[in-house]
Protein backbone atom coordinates (compact mmCIF):
# COMPACT_ATOMS: atom_id res chain seq x y z
CA UNK A 1 0.00 0.00 0.00
CA UNK A 2 2.79 2.40 0.80
CA UNK A 3 5.83 3.57 -1.63
CA UNK A 4 8.20 5.44 1.24
CA UNK A 5 7.76 7.05 4.48
CA UNK A 6 9.64 10.61 4.95
CA UNK A 7 9.93 12.19 9.09
CA UNK A 8 11.43 15.46 9.37
CA UNK A 9 14.54 15.53 11.36
CA UNK A 10 16.45 18.69 12.70
CA UNK A 11 20.21 16.82 12.30
CA UNK A 12 20.53 14.52 9.89
CA UNK A 13 23.99 12.92 11.29
CA UNK A 14 22.38 12.41 14.49
CA UNK A 15 19.22 10.63 13.25
CA UNK A 16 21.10 8.78 10.91
CA UNK A 17 23.11 6.97 13.46
CA UNK A 18 20.04 6.45 15.69
CA UNK A 19 18.30 4.96 12.14
CA UNK A 20 21.29 3.37 10.98
CA UNK A 21 21.33 1.70 14.39
CA UNK A 22 17.62 0.05 14.93
CA UNK A 23 16.91 -0.85 11.25
CA UNK A 24 20.57 -2.46 11.21
CA UNK A 25 19.21 -4.65 14.17
CA UNK A 26 16.75 -5.29 12.05
CA UNK A 27 18.86 -6.54 9.22
CA UNK A 28 18.90 -3.30 7.06
CA UNK A 29 21.56 -1.68 5.21
CA UNK A 30 22.72 1.59 6.31
CA UNK A 31 21.21 5.02 5.06
CA UNK A 32 22.62 6.74 2.00
CA UNK A 33 23.14 10.72 2.23
CA UNK A 34 21.09 11.55 -1.53
CA UNK A 35 22.21 15.17 -3.80
CA UNK A 36 19.46 16.68 -1.51
CA UNK A 37 21.32 16.06 2.18
CA UNK A 38 18.61 13.73 2.69
CA UNK A 39 19.18 10.22 4.55
CA UNK A 40 17.73 7.33 2.49
CA UNK A 41 16.70 3.83 3.61
CA UNK A 42 15.90 1.67 0.66
CA UNK A 43 13.84 -2.20 0.88
CA UNK A 44 12.72 -4.07 -1.89
CA UNK A 45 9.05 -3.84 -0.40
CA UNK A 46 9.59 0.64 0.19
CA UNK A 47 11.65 3.50 1.41
CA UNK A 48 12.41 5.45 4.38
CA UNK A 49 13.57 8.97 4.39
CA UNK A 50 14.91 11.58 6.82
CA UNK A 51 14.66 15.08 5.91
CA UNK A 52 15.25 18.65 7.56
CA UNK A 53 11.56 20.27 6.67
CA UNK A 54 11.48 21.82 3.42
CA UNK A 55 9.79 25.33 4.56
CA UNK A 56 12.96 25.35 6.79
CA UNK A 57 11.02 25.42 10.59
CA UNK A 58 11.96 23.07 12.71
CA UNK A 59 10.90 19.34 12.64
CA UNK A 60 8.72 18.36 15.14
CA UNK A 61 6.81 14.71 15.99
CA UNK A 62 3.29 14.19 15.14
CA UNK A 63 1.03 13.41 18.45
CA UNK A 64 -0.63 10.32 17.29
CA UNK A 65 1.52 8.94 14.68
CA UNK A 66 3.80 5.66 14.66
CA UNK A 67 6.03 4.50 12.32
CA UNK A 68 6.24 0.53 12.58
CA UNK A 69 9.25 -1.81 11.47
CA UNK A 70 8.16 -5.37 11.09
CA UNK A 71 10.65 -7.60 13.35
CA UNK A 72 11.32 -11.48 12.14
CA UNK A 73 11.29 -12.40 15.81
CA UNK A 74 10.71 -11.03 19.10
CA UNK A 75 14.71 -10.59 19.64
CA UNK A 76 15.41 -9.15 16.74
CA UNK A 77 12.58 -6.41 18.12
CA UNK A 78 14.66 -6.09 22.09
CA UNK A 79 17.81 -5.19 19.81
CA UNK A 80 16.34 -3.04 17.86
CA UNK A 81 15.04 -1.77 21.30
CA UNK A 82 18.34 -1.61 22.51
CA UNK A 83 19.91 -0.04 19.56
CA UNK A 84 17.59 3.15 19.65
CA UNK A 85 18.52 3.33 23.24
CA UNK A 86 21.93 3.33 23.19
CA UNK A 87 22.15 5.64 20.08
CA UNK A 88 19.79 9.01 21.23
CA UNK A 89 16.21 7.23 21.62
CA UNK A 90 14.36 6.97 24.43
CA UNK A 91 12.16 4.13 25.91
CA UNK A 92 7.92 5.11 25.85
CA UNK A 93 4.91 2.87 26.08
CA UNK A 94 5.04 -0.20 28.35
CA UNK A 95 8.59 -2.24 28.17
CA UNK A 96 9.35 -4.64 25.24
CA UNK A 97 6.76 -7.85 25.53
CA UNK A 98 3.71 -9.56 24.24
CA UNK A 99 -0.13 -7.43 23.71
CA UNK A 100 -2.35 -9.58 23.13
CA UNK A 101 -4.75 -9.49 21.01
CA UNK A 102 -7.99 -11.30 19.49
CA UNK A 103 -6.80 -12.60 16.37
CA UNK A 104 -3.05 -13.19 17.25
CA UNK A 105 -0.45 -11.50 19.75
CA UNK A 106 2.09 -8.91 18.74
CA UNK A 107 5.21 -8.49 20.08
CA UNK A 108 5.68 -4.97 20.70
CA UNK A 109 8.66 -2.43 21.42
CA UNK A 110 7.92 1.69 21.32
CA UNK A 111 11.16 4.13 21.20
CA UNK A 112 11.25 8.01 20.43
CA UNK A 113 13.83 9.27 18.00
CA UNK A 114 16.25 12.34 18.94
CA UNK A 115 13.52 14.37 17.44
CA UNK A 116 10.25 12.83 19.43
CA UNK A 117 8.86 10.66 16.72
CA UNK A 118 7.24 7.65 17.95
CA UNK A 119 8.70 4.20 16.58
CA UNK A 120 7.60 0.74 16.76
CA UNK A 121 9.27 -2.81 16.49
CA UNK A 122 6.14 -5.36 15.63
CA UNK A 123 6.51 -9.35 15.58
CA UNK A 124 2.96 -11.20 14.80
CA UNK A 125 3.17 -14.12 17.19
CA UNK A 126 1.54 -17.79 16.23
CA UNK A 127 -1.13 -18.26 18.70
Amino acid sequence: MFSHVMIGVNDIDTSKKFYDAILGALGHAPGQIDPKGRCVYMTKTGIFILTKPINGEPACHGNGTTIGFAAETPALADAWHEAGLVNGGTACEDAPGIRPGPAFDLYLAYLRDPDGNKMCALHRVAK
